[in-house]
This record gives C-alpha cells, structure tokens and sequence, in this order.
C-alpha cells in the first residue's frame, strides 16, 4: 500500500458525469476506485482514464452488502480512501404527482437518497479509523436541490434531502477531520440532457430548448473541490449552462 496515493471512489462511474469525473480525477494523479451497476461501462470509463492501479467495483449502491463489499475492497486494496464523489442517481417518469407510481417513487429515493447514504455511511468509517484520519465526501447536488422542474417531485425530493445529508455529514464529521460538499448541476451535457436540447416543459406549460455545457467542466469543478485541503471546504457550489431558465424568471 503506497501511503502516497490519492484515492477517490465514485459511484454512476459507468457513463455521463460520473465518467467525466472519473477522467479528470485521474488526469490529477487519483487512484480511483470505479463503482457502478454494469462491468462493461466501468471498463469503459477505466479505458479513458489515465493511469494503471484503477479498480472496477461492479456494485448496486441501493444494497447495503454491496456497499459494504465496495468499502471493504477500497480498504483491502488501499487502506484508506481520500474522496468519496456520491454521484450515481435516476429519475422516474415526468408525470404528474399523483399519476407517480410508488415503485418509481421508491426507485429514485433508493437510489439517490439512501444509495448516497449508505456509502456515506460507510466512508464515514473508514475514514475515522485510517491513519491519517479524514477524507472529503462531495455529494452530487442538482439545480432541483434548489427548485423543480415540473412534474419531477421523486427527483426533486431527493435531491433536496441530499442538502441535508451534505449538511449533517459536514456537522457530524468535523471531530474526525472528514468534509463534505455539494456540487448541483445544471444541464451538464450527457445522454441525459438529449431531450433538454430537443425543448424541455417549463413551468408555464411551454417547451423551450435550454442550453448545455461540456459535462468536463463538472469534472474540472470537482477536481478543485477535492484540491483543497481539509481544513477548508467548498460546502456549495452551483455550476450550470449559462442562460438556464433557473437564473430569473424564464
């Protein structure tokens, strides 16, 4: 174990922001421990990044013994971990609310909400214990962490509640050196963001077309954030394409 690495495990490594972040990380000289549901993606993704000592952790966040393991060989492998980036998230259907099925309710909530708990969880221990002590988690926020969209309450609910979970885990960390920040997005560009740019429901009934942004941007932003050292945070940043309707009023 070389006590000189940085290592950084992200969840949702397999595609999108994830992957984005993935590269940067490792173009900054992090090892990086890639965690996601599809092995082939997670190879994907290890292709593009630089460097050789990476490690695929195929894993449903959503379960606590994958979780679990996912921790157990970051510490096997490394003994310690630096950065946890809690990234991976889903969105149901934009229905309506009360035409959302529980199952997509519970979906999303699983996934975004107690996924990101369970390994904060998880990291939270590890880095108490390791020598030396402490680590930096950055939750993955979105722009619906401040205001919705329309009919998207399951997306918006979690993501609310993921400012609670950044500010707890901030509160609950300090005797133990561990920090956490929030990164919420807005349109970074990924298959995600297809039907943005084809016009998206507004909340006064239209469809517009909003801009994007290169997705690497997200992971130059977080690159900086995990820059820091731990005696200083970066509790919040938003980072978005300019000229989203969310500035103003449309």
């Amino acid at each position: 174990m070389n006590p000189n690495i940085k290592t950084a495990i992200i969840t949702g490594a397999g595609s999108g922001i994830g992957r984005a972040v993935a590269q940067a990380l490792a173009d900054d000289d992090w090892t990086l421990i890639l965690a996601g549901r599809k092995k082939e993606s997670l190879e994907a993704t290890a292709r593009l990044c630089t460097g050789e000592n990476h490690l695929l952790c195929p894993a449903d966040i959503t379960d606590p013994a994958d979780v679990r393991q996912l921790f157990l060989k970051t510490r096997a492998h490394f003994g310690r971990l630096d950065l946890l980036f809690n990234n991976a998230g889903v969105n149901a259907p934009s229905v309506s609310l009360d035409e959302l099925s529980f199952a997509d309710w519970k979906m999303v909530i699983d996934t975004n909400l107690t996924g990101a708990f369970l390994c904060t969880q998880e990291a939270f221990k590890l880095m108490r214990e390791q020598d030396p002590k402490g680590g930096r988690i950055i939750n993955n926020g979105s722009l619906s962490a401040h205001s919705p969209r329309p009919q998207s309450v399951a997306y918006t609910a979690s993501k609310h509640a993921i400012t609670g979970l950044t500010r707890s885990t901030n509160l609950d960390g300090r005797a133990h050196d561990i920090v956490c920040g929030q990164i919420d997005i807005g349109n970074a560009r990924s298959e995600m963001t297809k039907r943005i740019e084809k016009g998206i429901l507004q909340a006064d009934g239209t469809h517009k077309i909003e801009p994007t942004m290169d997705v690497a941007e997200v992971g130059r932003a977080v690159v900086h954030m995990a820059s820091l050292p731990l005696g200083t945070n970066i509790p919040w940043i938003t980072l978005m394409a300019n000229g989203m309707p969310y500035m103003g009023r449309g």
